[in-house]
């Protein structure tokens, strides 16, 4: 617990599009919240920061926050998965809340060390799982909880585009130990909604393949749960798909449900679209799902996007009144998966 009579002090690490898209607009737009810091040490994302965030130091480096983190409440890990470890116990140990993106951490036992820590220090530790408050997820869980479906039989989620020339060179290299690949990258946005509507896991299979030539992760994964529950998720997740598919494909004993196209909420905050315009988070008529048969289908509205109630429910729990938006255990039991993934499966070479 917090004095909640000032704002939460909060320092940003790294200003990719993690930091710059995600965290940086979504703390701005809430007066709970003041970025104190952001951390990067390349040039042009310096003066984006300055920009950005006026009121804000910015520093090269986490070694100069860290030196400072009497001035912070809270820092945002936003940098490569392999650093995830390292940043949030050198935060925990100086005193300070910890927000962790996606991947929460590379291995396993890191993740379950670093819960450890913050049980022990009492601190807040939670981890950036933002695609629980896309519109479209919040959409498949009211008609799952609702029985517009009836019993669920096969879920299908997909996150699928085509990027040939991976811009981040760090993505385009980095091998699956690193956090490389597209299971790490995709997999835990996936994972982590698939296990939210249907629970824990009974078996798990799954398919790794890589195009392009050299070494890396895979740029294309396939996995199949089977939920303790009967439920079957088949995730999908590719960074050279030629054709765009259904985010959302349901079948259910009494109708299916089809969802076409990603949340907007990415999209309008990297275009300076913020929290507080009447349009955000909301699509269009014409990007709506539809439930129903072979006898006829009707439009299901999309649930407005909520990426603001993360740190809405965040700033709650810091001032001492809820839980954290996401519960690290439900991050590691992600982490634990891709864990298994990746040790009973190959990743084959694909043309």
């Amino acid at each position: 617990m917090r004095d909640g009579g000032r704002p939460i002090r909060t320092g940003i690490i790294g200003f990719g599009t993690g930091g710059r898209v995600f965290h940086g607009p979504l703390l701005a737009a809430d007066p709970r919240f003041e970025v104190s810091a952001v951390v990067t040490a390349d040039p042009g994302r310096r003066a984006q920061a300055a920009k950005d965030h006026p009121g804000a130091a910015v520093l090269r480096s986490a070694e100069e926050l860290f030196a400072e983190a009497g001035r912070l409440d809270l820092v945002v890990v936003t940098t490569p998965p392999d650093s995830h470890d390292d940043l949030a116990s050198a935060a925990l140990a100086r005193g300070l809340a910890v927000v962790v993106d996606k991947p929460f951490t590379v291995r396993a036992e890191q993740g379950r060390e670093l819960i450890a820590e913050a049980e022990r220090l009492g601190l807040l530790l939670t981890v950036f799982h933002n695609r629980r408050y896309d519109g479209d997820f919040r959409t498949v869980r009211w008609l799952v909880a609702g029985g517009s479906l009836g019993e669920v039989r096969t879920f299908e989620s997909r996150f699928e585009w085509c990027k040939p020339d991976e811009p981040k060179a760090w993505k385009a290299q980095a091998l699956p130990a690193d956090g490389g690949g597209m299971l790490f990258d995709l997999g835990p946005h996936l994972l982590d909604q698939a296990l939210r509507l249907f629970g824990p896991v009974g078996s798990v299979h799954a398919e790794l393949t890589r195009y392009r030539p050299g070494p890396g992760g895979d740029d294309e994964a396939f996995v199949s749960l089977v939920h303790e529950s009967g439920v079957r998720s088949h995730l999908a997740m590719s960074s050279l798909a030629p054709l765009e598919r259904p985010r959302f494909t349901i079948a259910g004993s009494a109708a299916g449900f089809v969802k076409w196209g990603l949340d907007c909420q990415e999209q309008q905050l990297a275009a300076g679209l913020g929290p507080g315009d009447a349009a955000y988070g909301r699509e269009p008529e014409e990007r709506w799902g539809r439930l129903g048969g072979r006898d006829g289908q009707t439009p299901v509205p999309t649930e407005p996007g909520g990426y603001p109630d993360f740190y809405d429910e965040l700033a709650v729990a810091l001032n001492g009144g809820g839980a954290p938006p996401v519960a690290a255990g439900d991050a590691l039991a992600v982490i634990e998966l891709i864990e298994h993934i990746y040790a009973t499966t190959d990743i084959r070479r694909g043309h």
